[in-house]
């Protein structure tokens, strides 16, 4: 049981559990400004290019192009990462809680020999 325990508090120190959220976040916000890019701002962007450059049936070209729902699925798949991972780190702080609200123990023995010598030199 000793190694689970320990596992335990390894697993659920706070940097451990923060450098784990930045990174899935990190990856999460790269694929929305991927997404943003490559989908919604280098077709608007070639647009005047294309114009420019007199091709014909330019709007349906650029506008086939821009693929809005592909950034939009981006955005949500963001979003349900951060709240399944907010999830998480509730439960977590939730444990980390109830560690700390645990009762104090007993005096050991010497503790109590202690205090009883400190109580009787304060008399």
């Amino acid at each position: 049981m000793g190694l689970v325990k320990e596992f335990k508090e390894f697993a659920i120190k706070g940097n451990i559990v923060d450098l784990a959220v930045a990174v899935v976040i990190g990856g999460a916000f790269g694929a929305i400004i991927s997404s943003m890019v490559d989908d919604v701002i280098t077709p608007l962007i070639l647009t005047p290019a294309l114009k420019a450059a007199h091709v014909e049936d330019i709007d349906k070209l650029v506008w086939g192009a821009v693929k809005v729902g592909k950034f939009l699925s981006a955005v949500i798949k963001f979003f349900m990462i951060a709240v399944s991972l907010f999830a998480i780190i509730k439960v977590i702080n939730s444990t980390k809680r109830k560690e700390v609200e645990a009762p104090p123990a007993e005096p050991s023995s010497t503790d109590k020999l202690l205090i009883e010598i400190r109580d009787a030199l304060k008399k």
